[in-house]
């Protein structure tokens, strides 16, 4: 008995794995482009509507993509539909065509141009300028004037500082000489002293005649004396002159420094608020902007002239009921150049292949993923509320409701 319920065991396991084997079996064949089922969500109920309703969904997704690409198509071949009605045009209203394309092909190269040319003077300096043009003029020249008018007191200041220098090392020398000369003085005393008391000796001593001594070292002595006198009467003379002008330097200095310093700071002032290092470079500014003002009038007129061209094409194009008359006025070149016009085409035609092979793919995709839920739907029964409401809405979408 024991042996016959092991046997009976033994056999439900090996039906079970038979079982298993063969829904494994089946999900493989029914996977589709990657779509594989496992083995667990064939066996697990809710995994597998799960598994079915996210399918659901990503066909819907899928759905909506095509519409989105066939929409797409729909413009590419339009666009196509336009160029070939271009191409058959006739040359007489071709030649109308092409001759305001033409002028907006050049206004726009011309701002292209405008915007990629390097400007020299920023938005905050343009408008600064803008708010002051009437008093920049006079600025200019002020700053000019007290530039000028600044390096003269520096000079003024050096040469001051100089002269000043000059008195004071004069009166020093010729304190010095004073000293030496007083010294000299004292020398010159001494050596008198020495020689009276020499011919005194003689006089007395040896009763030698020393008149014509006595005459020479008198002489010598008050010419000596004399002079030294003189000299350093005229050195004190020359020291108060001295004193004076270095005094007179001094008061000059101080004045000139007053004025270099108020000077200074109307210069800073004037360069701080323009944001410049001198007038050269407020007086280059102020051409810039004048410049950028004539070329802000021409870059205003050729959008005026460009906004009127480009009206003009579009009311043109119009004329012949294209699909987009509009797009034209931003390929104005195609128009007037066959070899852009080709390059143009063949964007659009390689645009509309790839689309095409997208929609081929994806609806491929979509019929393969439905046709499995169907299998699966069938062969589980599994039509609830929920998935056939979410089928409704693919077949919906797959009719074009």
């Amino acid at each position: 008995m024991n042996m016959a319920l092991f046997k009976n065991i033994r056999k439900r396991k090996e039906e079970k794995r038979q079982e298993e084997a063969h829904k494994l079996q089946e999900a493989i064949e029914s996977g589709i482009n990657g779509y594989d089922i496992s083995q667990e969500e064939m066996e697990d109920g809710k995994k597998l509507q799960h598994y079915i309703i996210q399918s659901c969904e990503e066909i819907i997704e899928a759905q909506k993509e095509i519409e989105e690409e066939k929409a797409e198509y729909r413009i590419v071949t339009d666009y196509l539909n336009d160029i070939q009605m271009l191409e058959d045009m006739p040359e007489e209203d071709m030649a109308e065509i092409k001759s305001a394309a033409e002028s907006v092909q050049k206004l726009d190269k011309l701002r292209d141009e405008y915007q990629n040319t390097a400007r020299h003077i920023s938005d905050v300096q343009f408008v600064q300028m803008q708010q002051e043009q009437d008093i920049i003029p006079d600025a200019i020249r002020k700053l000019q004037a007290n530039e000028a008018y600044q390096n003269a007191l520096k000079k003024d200041m050096h040469y001051l500082d100089g002269e000043k220098a000059e008195w004071y090392y004069n009166k020093l020398d010729l304190l010095h000489q004073q000293k030496i000369l007083k010294i000299l003085s004292f020398i010159l005393f001494g050596i008198f002293v020495i020689c009276a008391a020499v011919l005194l000796v003689i006089q007395t001593e040896y009763q030698g005649d020393t008149r014509y001594a006595w005459i020479f070292v008198i002489f010598v002595a008050a010419v000596s004396g004399f002079s030294i006198f003189l000299k350093m009467n005229s050195n004190q003379l020359e020291i108060r002159r001295s004193e004076v002008n270095m005094n007179h330097a001094i008061v000059l200095l101080n004045k000139t420094k007053f004025k270099y310093v108020n000077i200074t700071n109307a210069v800073d002032y004037a360069r701080e608020k323009y944001h410049v290092k001198n007038a050269y470079e407020l007086n280059y500014l102020w051409e810039q902007y004048l410049n950028e003002v004539k070329e802000r009038d021409k870059f205003r007129q050729m959008n005026e002239d460009l906004d009127y061209f480009s009206t003009k094409l579009v009311r043109q194009l119009k004329k012949y009921r294209l699909y987009d008359a509009q797009v034209w006025s931003n390929q104005s070149s195609a128009l007037v150049d066959q070899k852009e016009m080709v390059e143009v085409k063949h964007n659009l035609l390689v645009r509309r292949q790839k689309l095409r092979s997208r929609i081929e793919y994806t609806s491929n995709n979509v019929k393969e993923r439905r046709a499995q839920i169907n299998r699966l739907l069938q062969k589980k029964n599994l039509y609830t509320p929920e998935i056939k409401e979410i089928i409704d809405s693919i077949d919906r979408l797959s009719s074009g409701e």
